[in-house]
């Protein structure tokens, strides 16, 4: 272990160069417009000739919070916290309900309580728990012996 620590060493701690040269690699020359980029006003105002005068409105610059509820700030809000009040927390706590009070699956819990009953009243009546014959023979009908 100590042996990869020492080869990790100066990987690790070695200065980065985009650390020491930081600004010194942006461009300070303008862009030209030989270039071919087209500045955000400028496919704004097209855009705005195209559409006969309707601009599209942005949301986000009216309101930088914007949820996408309302155009209103104070009803997007409200109507954000509601939405996420109701469908996580109550969804959470409905849903949880709904799966602690689902019916017993196998009928397990059933099952247990019956043994329970049946070992009771075993006891009560001095019976063993459980008998040599899971049937009582003398309710058996058996084939006769020519058949």
């Amino acid at each position: 272990m100590a042996a990869r620590l020492t080869r990790l060493w100066p990987a690790v701690f070695r200065p980065h160069m985009s650390a020491l040269c930081g600004p010194r690699f942006v461009s300070q020359t303008p862009q030209s417009g030989a270039a071919g980029g087209a500045a955000l006003p400028d496919l704004q105002a097209a855009h705005a000739a195209e559409s006969h005068g309707h601009a599209e409105v942005n949301p986000f610059e009216k309101n930088p919070d914007y949820h996408g509820f309302s155009t209103d700030a104070h009803a997007d809000d409200w109507n954000m916290k509601l939405a996420f009040f109701f469908g996580i927390s109550v969804a959470i706590v409905i849903g949880g309900t709904f799966i602690h009070y689902l019916p017993d699956h196998g009928m397990r819990q059933w099952a247990r309580r019956e043994a329970e009953r049946l070992i009771k009243q075993r006891e009560a009546e001095g019976l063993l728990l459980m008998d040599e014959n899971y049937y009582d023979p003398s309710k058996i009908v058996l084939p006769a012996k020519e058949e």
